[in-house]
């Protein structure tokens, strides 16, 4: 892990962060690739879904849709306490949820009604990446607040395994939510599949995290339909002082390393920290099953911030704008109110991040690549429009219709003065 020494060198590290982006030449290869796939899957449909997905995952299913039959045979060989887990999961992101305001509004103005209606999109479609292993609860972290937004149709698209099937717990957890379809296919040729309707009904939203080609497939899909974020590499800033136990703050860090790409970063006020959690943090991954990956993201992006005190680690982390931000701190309400750029908050010595990557209750889809600057995490307002309503009475218009008049022909918009002056005629 890189080290760095005070506050003004981390703000310019975090500045050169930013201003650096995503490689061009690299996006630019992925742009021109994804684009290949988006237009032939647009151009042939579920055949081309299918050729890329034997291209690409080495696999060809008969048909993009996984028949119902074999949901239920995968459902039915995950063994009953991950059923019994994945259920709490479940039930606990919901409850999460149905406590989120998302209703409309209304204003009376005298004789007059003005408002909004929150209206649920009529279908999404949630992208569970595979890889190694199957993220089968960015299914429910999606899914689940979409059903509370009152969405009616869910189709779901992830990588088959090697023998054409989706993972088990996949199955089991579109079953459980009642998903309409779920798609065999991953990368951007799933994404082209949801936004066209190739071999699975089309959607007009795409929501999920996966790999570079699905986020540019996103990209280049928005306007044919709608998306909630462009998700980068996973990121966790910890920040803690002389309180935290330096193996909890090596293993929340480990826990994000385990993602490829992923920027694990401490920021302390602790010299102690400073120096003991990367050696931990290394010993601790080569001793997981896999190390490869989590040795990779500590080596090549972890970075171990000393700060002088609590007001410059709060300054380095809105600098970062972190997707999740954990706050080990015996106090951490008082920094906490602090944060103004985060994806997520876990506040304490007991709020490990990995908690919430299941169960704790919030979406675990949250803003990354410091885009947490100016979007939030996965929740109802996603899955809705907020439309508007005007319902004017002969009160208002007397009121305020010679001003209207008045500001149409100020933009040269007679025609707009003249339809306001024909309801104040006839009134």
């Amino acid at each position: 892990m890189r080290l760095v020494t005070g506050t003004a060198e981390a703000l310019a590290w975090c500045e050169r962060r930013l201003a650096a982006g995503r490689a061009a030449a690299r996006r630019d290869a992925v742009a021109a690739a994804v684009a290949e796939v988006v237009a032939s899957v647009r151009d042939r449909g579920e055949a081309a879904v299918l050729e890329l997905t034997a291209r690409f995952d080495g696999v060809r299913p008969s048909s993009v849709r996984v028949p119902a039959a074999a949901l239920e045979a995968g459902a039915a060989r995950v063994p009953p306490e991950l059923r019994d887990a994945i259920d709490l999961a479940i039930d606990r992101v919901e409850a999460f949820y149905r406590r989120q305001a998302a209703e409309g509004f209304e204003l009376v103005d005298g004789d007059s009604r003005l408002g909004a209606v929150a209206v649920p999109l009529e279908s999404v479609g949630c992208y569970v990446p595979g890889g190694s292993a199957p993220l089968f609860s960015s299914l429910y972290m999606t899914a689940v607040p979409a059903r509370v937004a009152g969405v009616q149709r869910i189709v779901v698209a992830t990588p088959p395994r090697p023998d054409g099937a989706v993972p088990d717990e996949v199955a089991y957890v579109a079953l459980r939510l009642g998903v309409e379809a779920v798609a065999a296919a991953g990368g951007a040729q799933a994404v082209a599949a949801l936004a066209f309707g190739a071999g699975v009904p089309r959607v007009d939203k795409v929501v999920g995290p996966g790999n570079a080609f699905v986020t540019e497939a996103k990209r280049q899909l928005f306007g044919v339909v709608g998306i909630e974020s462009l998700a980068g590499p996973t990121e966790t800033l910890v920040l803690a002082d002389e309180s935290a136990d330096a193996r909890h703050v090596a293993a929340d860090l480990v826990a994000q390393a385990e993602h490829a790409g992923a920027e694990p970063v401490l920021v302390t006020t602790s010299e102690r920290l400073w120096r003991e959690a990367p050696r931990l943090a290394t010993e601790l991954a080569a001793a997981l099953p896999d190390p490869a990956t989590a040795l990779a993201s500590l080596a090549e992006r972890g970075v171990c911030v000393l700060v002088e005190d609590l007001a410059g680690g709060v300054a380095v982390l809105n600098a970062f704008a972190p997707e999740h931000a954990c706050l080990l701190l015996d106090d951490p309400w008082p920094v906490a109110r602090q944060v103004r750029h985060a994806g997520g908050l876990f506040l304490g010595h007991l709020s490990m991040e990995a908690l919430g990557d299941y169960l704790a209750g919030p979406s675990h889809v949250m803003p990354t690549g410091a885009t947490a600057r100016f979007a939030g995490f996965v929740n109802v307002r996603d899955f809705q429009k907020l439309v508007p309503f005007v319902q004017a009475g002969p009160g208002l218009l007397a009121a305020v219709g010679r001003d209207a008049v008045r500001l149409a022909r100020a933009e040269g918009l007679e025609g707009h003065a003249r339809a306001i002056l024909a309801r104040l005629d006839d009134a």
